[in-house]
């Protein structure tokens, strides 16, 4: 008999470390995770939420952990992927979520931002990657957060965001050289489009609204679940012949460009 390809999905008995698990795509990434069978282990900086959101998926029957943790720090990464071992034994799948996006025009913005931005987005991306992979088996995976914007050009001014999103793709592609042939960890990139979520729906949020609406193909935001089964499938061996890959999630906006 065939094996249900559906199974393929299923995160069964595996331990799935997320960042930025406190807001936004975080916080659905980790339900969805939940939802097939993972134990989980989250981290981001504000604890309080954090610590609400694991209560919840505790009450619904999974295993979950908690570590804050400010990923632009490379001891907090490695704190992190130490709890994680302590508590499991060892890291299946990373989802490399933690990120930031203000919008900043290039010859007015404070170079502390740029660099913050930077540190978050693509140097804790690579933090992170290097503290969990010894504790990867054959077979695990890494998914790391990118954007569309690490393809194409936004209609906004946010070039700290864009560099660090396409500096993730190459990360993405280099480990990935490095370590899916000789370790069996498979590296790659997810790239959303608008969602709607903590970041995207602040100030401005009607702005982009407008733009996702006379762009994107399908003119509109994306809703949550429609990335999470992206995540899940990259995640899971249902993508296990696929590394070094992104995978675009934007509703049609990069293909007007």
């Amino acid at each position: 008999m065939t094996a249900n390809p559906l199974d393929r999905f299923r995160l069964d008995g595996k331990i799935v470390v997320i960042t930025g698990a406190s807001s936004g795509l975080g916080v659905g990434f980790a339900r969805a995770a939940a939802a097939v069978g993972a134990s989980l282990v989250l981290a981001a900086r504000r604890e309080d939420r954090l610590d609400a959101l694991a209560e919840e998926l505790r009450d619904a029957g999974a295993p979950v952990v908690t570590k804050r943790t400010d990923v632009s720090v490379q001891a907090d990464c490695e704190a992190l992927a130490t709890a994680a071992v302590e508590k499991f034994g060892r890291i299946d799948v990373l989802i490399n979520n933690a990120g930031m996006g203000p919008a900043g025009v290039a010859l007015r913005e404070d170079p502390k931002v740029f660099r913050q931005v930077v540190d978050v987005n693509l140097n804790g991306t690579y933090w992170m990657a290097r503290a969990c992979a010894p504790h990867m088996p054959e077979g695990s995976s890494i998914v790391n957060l990118s954007s569309v914007h690490g393809h194409a050009a936004s209609r906004y001014p946010q070039a700290h965001y864009a560099a660090s999103k396409a500096g993730v793709l190459g990360l993405t592609r280099d480990l990935a050289q490095q370590w899916s042939g000789r370790k069996g960890i498979r590296v790659n990139a997810l790239c959303p489009g608008y969602f709607a979520s903590e970041m995207t729906m602040s100030d401005g949020g009607d702005l982009l609204q407008e733009m996702v609406a006379g762009n994107a193909i399908l003119t509109r935001f994306g809703e949550q679940h429609e990335l999470d089964t992206a995540m899940l499938f990259l995640a899971s061996p249902a993508s296990s012949y696929m590394t070094g890959q992104s995978l675009i999630v934007d509703g049609g906006l990069s293909a007007t460009v």
